[in-house]
């Protein structure tokens, strides 16, 4: 698994850098106010999925996927409550489907 830079929004805007998404997922310091922008330029769709790390408020919750659509279809999702989603060390753990041509930046609310 690789982790992502986390890059924070500013009133100026920001151009995001995207990372090639791992074959073995993907790790990001989650504090609450992440959100993933995904962009796929592969001819099929991709999925997405997080996976909850423990119960949320005494409630089991499923596995969030989202698809990513094909050709020039991108996505932004988040952000992720850490009580429900983080892993032990504080990260949220990513994984795919399928990786090639599949990209994502993850964003910060200040």
């Amino acid at each position: 698994m690789a982790e992502l830079t986390v890059q924070v929004v500013a009133l100026a805007g920001i151009t995001p850098a995207y990372a090639a998404a791992a074959a073995g997922g993907d790790t990001v310091k989650n504090d609450g106010r992440i959100f993933l922008h995904f962009k796929n330029t592969n001819a099929a769709a991709r999925n997405v999925t997080i996976t909850p790390q423990r119960k949320y408020r005494g409630v089991t919750l499923s596995p969030v996927t989202v698809a990513i659509p094909l050709t020039t279809g991108d996505k932004m999702i988040g952000p992720f409550d850490p009580e429900a989603f983080n892993q032990a060390d504080g990260t949220l753990a990513i994984t795919y489907d399928a990786v090639t041509n599949l990209t994502v930046a993850a964003v910060r609310l200040p």
